[in-house]
């Protein structure tokens, strides 16, 4: 005879890991804001810029964005900010 499933200690497991991927996502992300320098700016600034870009409709600039942001990964240093495009 096969041996019952446990079903509330695997949901337990699998709560478990999605709260350890969440925290290390926030964190990737405070480590993100340093890393690029925008944890000089104040808080309502960050704020107001990151929802402009999630707002924003425009491909190309989205693209353009998407391309820095590669190669800020690839080379592990921001570009200056006045070629990020962010001015409107």
């Amino acid at each position: 005879m096969r041996k019952p499933r446990d079903f509330d200690a695997e949901l337990k497991t699998l709560e478990d890991k999605a709260r350890t991927l969440k925290e290390r996502k926030i964190k990737q992300l405070g480590e993100l804001v340093i890393a690029t320098g925008a944890d000089a700016l104040d808080v309502e600034t960050l704020a107001g810029g990151l929802l402009g870009l999630v707002e924003t409709k425009d491909a190309a600039r989205k693209a353009e964005w998407r391309k820095r942001g590669a190669g800020f990964f690839r080379s592990g240093k921001a570009e200056p900010a006045r070629a990020a495009g962010g001015e409107q």
